[in-house]
């Protein structure tokens, strides 16, 4: 693939230059193109060093007539020679451009003449991000088809802790070749996908759960979804936006999910449990709220539906089957223990604790499969992983039978 990548001004430009040589190592050939703002903060040498071509900076060059004109078409071939247009760092003052449709500028006027697929990946201080016109021109540039790769969120260089991050490179870089080539190797299948925690009640006011974000499962969905694939989504309370074109059926409970699960279990060729379901539950719930009192309170609680091993029982032959084994030690022991006694197909095992796993958007996981198999996955977004996933499991899908 021929990428153009357009470089904005933010402190960000820096890791573009990153993104630029790992896009050659995955075997891109790039051309760079740095806004005024972008020459702020990286020299133009330095991507001529790492991609070996000339870097466009300026719209119009000096010199005699014919560089003049050369130049003032250069966007053209630009458009013409490229197969995508990647922007990273996309600024504030990127966005509201290319949704406006104003090009001052080199970068700005190749959007406009790019016929081919455009991703852009955000990044700028958190109160400029969360800005209404930011998120408008967001949507305008979305609805549009322009693939976007949302901010990470964490420490930016303005001192703020929140959302405007660019995105993980590799994240980007896996956004720009599904753009260019957007993989439909799952558009036969459905996928039956839970996700989130589940709330066990204790009285009206007070619950049982757990720290999952659900952001697994989300990611599992979506990559799916863009895979190809009809997916029904079981999601537990979380704090996530909505995926569209993905059917997604709420819940609370542990009941309420297995119920869910085998209710829609019929329809599907995959099953994933990502969700991570609280193993006990009290059995009579109060109708009142429990007051406060002196000295020990004790609870008598029961185990909830194990619904994975439910679903080991009752799937069909040619039903794939892939659990979740969230564990602080003996990773792989243990997520080899699950799948025997769950009769899985692949356990997904990931190391919890210490900020790993729950509510982060990275993970690193081990996939123990039927095979014997016991693969490493280093530490990724999740989305990387959602897909390193769904890879392993369509090489076990191909090894069923195609008749229940």
């Amino acid at each position: 693939m021929k990428i153009a990548l357009g470089v904005g001004g933010g402190i960000a430009a820096y890791k573009a230059a990153e993104l630029a040589r790992l896009l050659m190592e995955r075997g891109h050939e790039v051309e760079a193109i740095l806004t005024a703002g972008a020459r702020e903060f990286i020299q133009p040498l330095t991507f001529a060093a790492l991609t070996g071509r000339k870097v466009i900076t300026d719209l119009f060059a000096g010199g005699g007539s014919d560089e003049v004109l050369s130049s003032a078409i250069e966007h053209i071939r630009v458009a013409k020679d490229n197969d995508l247009l990647l922007v990273a760092p996309a600024t504030a003052d990127l966005l509201g451009k290319f949704a406006a449709g104003l090009a001052p500028d080199f970068l700005t006027t190749t959007y406009l003449a790019f016929p081919g697929p455009v991703v852009l990946a955000p990044a700028m201080n958190t109160n400029m991000w969360e800005h209404a016109a930011t998120q408008t021109n967001i949507s305008t540039l979305r609805d549009r088809g322009n693939h976007i790769v949302p901010p990470g969120s964490g420490h930016l260089a303005c001192g703020m802790v929140g959302v405007g991050r660019l995105a993980e490179l590799g994240e980007i870089a896996l956004a720009a070749e599904s753009a260019f080539s957007p993989r439909r190797d799952l558009a036969h299948e459905t996928l039956l996908i839970t996700a989130g925690p589940t709330q066990e009640p204790l009285d009206p006011v007070r619950f049982l759960s757990n720290r999952s974000s659900g952001k697994m499962g989300y990611a599992l969905a979506e990559a799916a979804r863009s895979r190809g694939a009809r997916v029904v989504l079981v999601s537990g309370p979380v704090n996530l936006k909505p995926l569209g074109g993905v059917e997604t059926v709420r819940v609370k409970t542990a009941r309420e999910m297995r119920d869910a699960v085998i209710a829609r279990l019929p329809e599907a060729t995959m099953i994933i449990k990502a969700a991570a379901v609280a193993d006990f539950h009290l059995e009579e719930i109060p109708d009142h709220k429990v007051k406060k009192t002196p000295g020990t309170f004790r609870l008598e609680l029961s185990a909830t539906p194990d619904i994975l091993a439910e679903v080991g029982a009752r799937r069909a032959r040619n039903q794939l089957l892939i659990g979740f084994a969230a564990e602080t030690q003996d990773l792989v022991r243990e997520a080899r223990r699950k799948l025997e006694t769950k009769n899985c197909d692949m356990v997904v095992g990931n190391l919890v604790g210490d900020g790993l796993a729950f509510d982060s958007d990275e993970n690193a996981v081990t996939l123990v499969t039927r095979d014997g198999d016991a693969i490493s996955v280093p530490t990724a977004s999740k989305k990387e992983i959602a897909h390193r996933i769904l890879d392993e499991a369509l090489h076990l899908r191909a090894a069923l039978p195609m008749t229940p």
